[in-house]
């Protein structure tokens, strides 16, 4: 029973999307929704840059040629 009832939330069903959009609406106003969604967009390309940029600058280090300790007799 335990481990079922960790997963009480799951994703929301048809009338309960629509009672969102609703709140939505009511909230933010028809104006407003565009102008969200267009910063929205903005932050995920952000957000997607910075970790495109991230990966390539660690698989840059791993390719790196690191110098070769110099062996003192």
């Amino acid at each position: 029973m335990l481990p079922n009832s960790i997963f009480l939330l799951s994703m929301p069903g048809g009338m309960e999307w629509v009672i969102i959009i609703v709140a939505v609406l009511i909230l933010f106003g028809g104006r407003k929704i565009p102008e969200f969604m267009r910063g929205l967009g903005r932050g995920i390309r952000e957000f997607n840059d910075a970790k495109t940029n991230v990966k390539k600058e660690i698989e840059e280090g791993m390719n790196e040629e690191r110098p070769k300790a110099e062996v003192k007799p």
